[in-house]
């Protein structure tokens, strides 16, 4: 790896300070580490809720006799983490990639490892298809069914770091791939798609348009600096409006495909209290303050364990 520079050390502006990945890690590979995001877990949770959601509400509904064996179950689980956890980290690298010459401009995220030399392209391509590989096992687990709507989602994971260039609804792009889990969540258990996984994927949708959006605000002036495009610029002081719409729309999206699946009750108890987490994040925004912003952003995974919680419960009552 002789054609990297200022490896080891270099610090990243946006970083997590004193996590793991910078104190444990050999100083070689903690730039790799700082290209897939390891120090901010938030990036995977949101891409492994529909996940478990949908796994959750296939077993919770599946008729007697249906099931795999519990131990197939818990794998599966624990693949979905591994896999949003190695792919989550494919899509930065490779969103790294194609916005090196953008992150270049932007002070939170000039001193990352590509934009500060840290590791070159060739490395952080050969690093990119590590990961690739890592989803790939994860991914070859499951049924046939569910291998195939996998690979479907690659075309949208693919062309989302170019959206923002073209369109002010890169957020839309972004919750079509990372709520994609919601489908091979379900397909995992059933071995083919039905109505209430379709319901839940579109609820994960909204959510992620307005939980990025609440991001996108921290990067707004940078944004139009660089002429690059966001519902967050394209909302401006209506994101209060915006967001009270989208999660409304995902409650409703979530509460029809509890009620078309037949789960019980604590699901829906679950569905509520995420309701009223996301109403409270609209009365607290400041979308002029950054740090505001990136605190109620992460604090989506309340949500994601709030439904999570009321699905898992579901199953024994």
């Amino acid at each position: 790896m002789k054609d990297q520079a200022t490896l080891g050390e270099g610090r990243v502006a946006d970083a997590v300070r004193g996590h793991w990945a910078d104190t444990l890690l050999p100083a070689w590979f903690r730039p790799y580490a700082r290209l897939s995001r390891l120090e901010r877990p938030i990036g995977w949770w949101l891409l492994l809720w529909p996940c478990l959601w949908s796994l959750t509400l296939a077993v919770s509904t599946a008729q007697s006799g249906t099931l795999p064996p519990i131990e197939h179950i818990l794998w599966y689980g624990f693949a979905f983490w591994l896999g949003a956890v190695a792919m989550r980290g494919a899509g930065c690298t490779y969103n790294d990639i194609v916005d090196q010459d953008i992150d270049e401009k932007v002070e939170r995220t000039r001193s990352r490892p590509l934009p500060s030399h840290q590791v070159s392209r060739r490395f952080a391509g050969v690093w990119l298809a590590a990961q690739l590989l890592i989803g790939l096992f994860v991914l070859l687990q499951f049924n046939s069914y569910t291998i195939w709507l996998g690979f479907a989602s690659l075309s949208v994971v693919a062309i989302y770091p170019f959206m923002k260039r073209i369109t002010h609804w890169p957020q839309l792009v972004l919750g079509l791939a990372f709520s994609w889990g919601a489908l091979v969540g379900w397909t995992s258990i059933t071995g083919q798609l039905a109505l209430a996984p379709v319901l839940m994927y579109l609820g994960a949708i909204v959510w992620t348009i307005g939980y990025d959006t609440i991001y996108a605000h921290q990067d707004k002036e940078d944004d139009v600096m660089i002429g690059v495009k966001s519902t967050a610029l394209l909302f401006a002081e209506n994101t209060r409006a915006w967001l009270s719409l989208f999660y409304a729309v995902m409650v409703v999206c979530m509460a029809a495909c509890f009620a078309v699946s037949g789960v019980s009750w604590p699901a829906f108890v679950g569905l509520a209290v995420a309701g009223l987490h996301m109403g409270w994040q609209i009365w607290k925004l400041d979308i002029d303050n950054g740090g505001q912003c990136l605190a109620l952003f992460r604090s989506n995974t309340q949500v994601g364990w709030i439904i999570f919680a009321g699905l898992l419960v579901s199953i024994w009552l």
